[in-house]
């Protein structure tokens, strides 16, 4: 969606889920000045934008958002960008940012909680990150492609989603080579045209229903499933025990035939074990026979969860980054509390199969990253229902 910003014209955006990060971006290209309609197939015009500035309350809530500063400097020469927000999961400095979009020229100040951008001459620049990062990778790949001369990004991140923005930006009349790799390479052009595009489905939503159904030992189909993009994943739910068959082309059967098995796992960046799916996975290892271990590499603080699963039954051990997971033969229902967007799946997964009732709180967070979770899960078999917090 940020990308739309590099072009002036009427773009065109298809699959897109009513999500609440949806809405958020949303409304900031609406404060911009894009005109903006339709849900799953998104049309949205950017022929006057007006505003060159994205406030903290439209930034606050999702760290993606950040992401336009790149493309109206790209486009405009200057911008004004609230810090971002996001998921309390630690912490996500946009140094990797700032310091990428100096090195192609782009003078950058930080005051009273705003990024104020000013570039006469936007250039190519070698950038070597020194951590992969997905949105600094966005971020960057966006920027170039209106930069004079060649940009080198070393250290890259190779996730799918990457893929997916470079076919896009492609689409548009961008130079990129390498996505998907560890160097990407684009030459920048003097213009690019509309975006006309439909965007790849969510792999991690594609996980956490798999959970659905090993946690339950149901057995379900899940269509439109990016099964190419998800061997890490589905290698490690067919070691806990998972039967995972593609029996056509995107289009996944799992199930369950005996008992789940421990893991050993450690998140790290694609094309190893998505940090997205760990608390889902962990929810699964709860209830597996046998000792778990979870190593999470990527965020410093995403096992808040581990709390609220103990209070269902669980029993779970954190010391620094790792957590030990020691099954037990069932969960019980409770009260629990979301963190995040991640968590909140969890603690669904976990209430799923527990004994009792579980009431999760603070589910709002749920909707940044799932459409309509409980309604599917509703129509696996699953009682399932969402209430307003009292």
């Amino acid at each position: 969606m940020p990308a739309m910003l590099l072009a002036a014209g009427t773009h065109t955006l298809r699959g897109v889920p009513e999500l609440r990060d949806i809405t958020t971006m949303k409304r900031l290209l609406a404060h911009l000045g894009a005109e903006i309609s339709g849900s799953d197939a998104m049309v949205c015009t950017t022929s006057c934008i007006k505003n060159l500035d994205a406030p903290y309350e439209l930034v606050k809530t999702m760290r993606a958002s950040f992401l336009v500063l790149g493309a109206l400097v790209a486009r405009f020469g200057t911008a004004r960008v609230s810090l971002p927000g996001g998921c309390a999961i630690g912490v996500r400095p946009v140094d990797l940012h700032i310091k990428a979009l100096e090195a192609m020229g782009v003078e950058i100040g930080i005051e009273e909680g705003f990024v104020n951008a000013e570039c006469k001459d936007l250039h190519g620049a070698h950038i070597i990150f020194n951590m992969p990062t997905v949105g600094g990778t966005e971020h960057i790949m966006m920027t170039a492609t209106l930069a004079r001369g060649e940009t080198i990004i070393e250290n890259a991140a190779r996730e799918p989603e990457i893929v997916d923005l470079a076919n896009a930006l492609r689409s548009m009349g961008a130079c990129i080579q390498g996505d998907g790799t560890s160097t990407i390479t684009i030459q920048g052009v003097t213009s690019l045209k509309p975006l006309a595009y439909t965007v790849m489905p969510d792999r991690i939503e594609a996980g956490t229903l798999m959970v659905a159904g090993g946690i339950t030992g149901g057995d379900i189909t899940i269509k439109n499933c990016p099964v190419q993009h998800m061997s890490s994943t589905i290698d490690k739910l067919r070691e806990a025990g998972l039967v995972i068959d593609e029996i056509e082309p995107g289009t996944v059967q799992v199930r369950r035939k005996d008992g789940l098995h421990p893991l050993d796992v450690a998140t790290n960046p694609y094309p190893g074990f998505p940090t997205d799916m760990q608390a889902q996975v962990m929810a699964l290892l709860t209830l597996s026979g046998g000792s778990s271990i979870i190593r999470e590499t990527i965020f410093e603080n995403r096992f808040i969860h581990v709390a609220e699963l103990d209070r269902m039954g669980a029993r779970i051990k954190v010391e620094h980054d790792t957590a030990f997971v020691t099954g037990v033969d069932r969960l019980q229902g409770a009260h629990v509390m979301a963190s995040d967007l991640r968590a909140s799946a969890s603690l669904i997964l976990a209430g799923l199969a527990a004994q009792g009732t579980t009431v999760v709180h603070r589910v709002y967070h749920l909707d940044r990253g799932y459409l309509h979770l409980e309604k599917k899960l509703q129509g696996l078999g699953a009682d399932i229902a969402r209430e307003k917090e009292k």
